[in-house]
């Protein structure tokens, strides 16, 4: 994965330059912003497999600009930064769209594996391999085209981030099956210790973008004590 390119926002320098050191020697690309206007002008004009972003910042923090970015349906996975370790902090990352969260200081050994596991569960629904097979799978009312990552139902587009899309990737795969928290974490986010709270903050966000009331969900169903089933 030598062609990886990373977005780093932080408005430290000298967290910039030693998370720029560590990913050139790892050959992954790396662009650098002091502030979020900076990170904005350079997504206009570029495009990232990840970006770091991190939380407390002057004049925009890294929560508002991400929600920011999602509602302009900017779905590039973005990893975020922070110095607090509060449950949540966390959570109220995940559920603006973020796809995981690391405190610093952190082991650089950990920011290169996470930014590669990310890189690897976004280009296993976009690579020749996978989507010359089959580039289209269809469910009930749930059409995903793979190469694009384009999510219909009923014909209605429905944006996702890259990690919502594999999640319910994964459902449809398994329509009708119980699925287990482990089994969901562990192919989804390719880890075998299972984190509750990332998962329910994910189902959370799948139910309220493909159910017609996510307080009543018809698809994604919780199966009391064993995990979830979807009916597509």
């Amino acid at each position: 994965m030598n062609d990886i390119s990373v977005l780093v926002v932080d408005d430290e320098q000298s967290v910039l330059k030693a998370i720029s050191y560590v990913l050139k020697h790892e050959n992954i690309n790396c662009c650098c912003a002091s502030n979020c206007k900076q990170a904005f002008d350079y997504l206009q004009t570029q495009t990232f497999d990840v970006i770091l972003l991190d939380i407390m910042m002057p004049e925009q923090d890294g929560f508002s600009f991400l929600k920011e970015l999602r509602e302009m349906n900017i779905m590039t996975p973005v990893i975020l930064l922070s110095g607090r370790e509060e449950d949540a902090v966390q959570v109220q990352g995940l559920g603006l769209g973020a796809d995981d969260y690391m405190t610093k200081p952190f082991s650089k050994v950990i920011l290169v594996s996470k930014i590669r596991a990310i890189v690897r569960r976004t280009q296993q629904y976009t690579t020749p391999a996978v989507t010359s097979v089959n580039p289209i799978l269809q469910r009930g009312c749930f059409t995903l085209h793979l190469d694009s990552q384009l999510v219909l139902k009923n014909d209605t587009e429905i944006s996702l981030s890259s990690k919502e899309f594999a999640l319910l990737y994964f459902f449809l795969e398994n329509s009708e099956k119980v699925l287990s928290k482990k089994e969901i974490f562990s192919r989804v986010w390719q880890n075998d210790v299972t984190d509750d709270n990332t998962i329910l903050v994910y189902i959370k966000r799948l139910r309220d973008k493909i159910e017609d009331t996510p307080s009543k969900p018809v698809h994604l169903t919780t199966v009391w004590g064993k995990g979830y089933r979807f009916f597509p």
